[in-house]
This record gives C-alpha cells, structure tokens and sequence, in this order.
C-alpha cells in the first residue's frame, strides 16, 4: 500500500512495509538506539570488540585497550546495565563476557566490514556520510 508522507516540509511516497518487515514498536526502537548510543564510544565499541573474541577480566581488558582500570571499569558498568555485558565472579576477580550472540555478530560485522575495508583500499577509514559535523 502507498501512501503520501508530509514531513520536514517535504512531501514523499513511502511503501508500508517495505521489504516485508513491520515497523517495530516505538518501545523497541528506543532501545536500540539506547544501545547503539552506548556503542558510539570508541572505547566502549573497542572494549565489545574485545569481548566478542571471548571473555575477559577488567585488569586484562585494561591492557588490551589501553585504558586506565577505573575508566574501563566505568565504560564495563554501562554496557552490563544496559544489558550488552554480563559478569560472573571467579575469586576475587570479576569476568566480563557477552551473553547474547546476535550483540556479537553485529559488533563482529560493523567493526569487521570497516577494517577489511580500510585494508582493501590501504586507505584511513572514512567517516560515514552525513555523521558529525
């Protein structure tokens, strides 16, 4: 079904469901931009990053990615409240792993697709069209 869109002062054709997928709820979209807000930090997506290759203690990840232990400790803290992250204790020490396997695919696939790209074109990467300022 077709239908006019007024918007932005604009006015366009859009397609209901387009590509066969409804429109999720208001509820599931703010979640996820949540989450991908979450994601827009370097040293949070760094430290998903290493997570998605297995799991890891804060000391380990620390050295890994180069941050200060109370930063990464702060960055593990966000990411296990919004759900992204778990922990289990061993000891004395806390292990952080990813619980969710489709986390770790799109973290796998976004941060794997860009650097197989600036390897191909042995180019820096490029900021995405229309991020940023």
């Amino acid at each position: 079904m077709r239908r006019l869109c007024r918007g932005w002062g604009r006015e366009r054709i859009v397609t209901d469901n387009a590509g066969g997928y409804d429109d999720p709820p208001a509820e599931v979209l703010t979640e996820a931009a949540a989450a991908f807000g979450l994601l827009a930090s370097s040293a949070r997506l760094h430290l998903m990053w290493a997570l998605s290759q297995g799991e890891s203690d804060v000391t380990h990840l620390a050295d890994r990615v180069g941050g200060a232990l109370p930063a990464v400790s702060q960055h593990l803290a966000k990411l296990k409240l919004a759900g992204l992250v778990r922990s289990r204790r061993e000891g004395r020490r806390q292990v952080y792993y990813i619980d969710d396997p489709d986390v770790v695919t799109v973290v796998r696939v976004m941060v794997g697709q860009l650097t197989a790209r600036a390897r191909h074109t042995a180019a820096p990467v490029r900021r995405l069209h229309g991020i940023g300022g």
